[in-house]
């Protein structure tokens, strides 16, 4: 049975946040909410973590999940972001974008593209992830909480416990957050590419 955490929006309460962080590290499963909409998190060792939301999602091995990372210095440990593609990465965070790159030496294959080595990673501006981030210490794997057979993600904190309660361990529920998901932006190659047009304005990587 999931947890449940209501926690404010803009000053979440640090005793939840770390309730939840204590949980993650143990190996737990959270639907959490973004600045685009609510995800679903787990650490970046987390074996069983990963094929729990591979198994909620119905996805495959070609899929591209997300390292959710507090800031810059922490999303350059485990991307290489050339130099001409540093400035659009850097004007463009926090927000919400997910940027496909290559993947370093610090992310375990079994989170990377399986041709392309390349993984996803983004910068939310939201305060409950950025607190949870912070308490953590490190990035949460994560992907958009989108159900099998459904064009749009889950948005109510309530709607994720009374869907998802025996398959998940925890939902952090703020209020009301985003309902789009990222934009994705494919910026391993020579030039960007706009995989998935979402909340994020993708004008600025579209190349006419």
């Amino acid at each position: 049975m999931a947890r449940y955490f209501d926690v404010h929006p803009d000053n979440p309460q640090v005793r939840s946040i770390r309730q939840v962080a204590d949980l993650v590290r143990e190996g737990g499963l959270i639907a959490y909410p973004t600045d685009s909409c609510f995800a679903l998190g787990c650490r970046m060792g987390n074996r069983t973590g990963l094929e729990r939301i591979r198994e909620i999602r119905h996805l495959d091995d070609r899929h591209h999940f997300t390292l959710v990372c507090r800031d810059f210095a922490q999303l350059g440990q485990f991307v290489q972001v050339s130099n001409s593609m540093f400035r659009l990465v850097k004007a463009s965070t926090p927000g919400s974008y997910t940027f496909i790159l290559p993947a370093t030496r610090e992310v375990p294959r079994r989170l990377l593209h399986p041709k392309k080595r390349t993984v996803g990673v983004r910068i939310p501006e939201h305060a409950v992830v950025q607190a949870l981030l912070a308490e953590l210490g490190e990035p949460l794997v994560s992907t958009t909480l989108l159900l099998p057979g459904q064009e749009d993600p889950l948005t109510q904190g309530w709607e994720i416990v009374d869907r998802l309660d025996h398959q998940i361990d925890a939902v952090i529920d703020s209020g009301s957050c985003g309902t789009e998901p990222t934009t994705v932006v494919d910026l391993s190659q020579d030039e960007p590419e706009v995989l998935r047009r979402g909340a994020g304005d993708p004008a600025r990587f579209e190349v006419e």
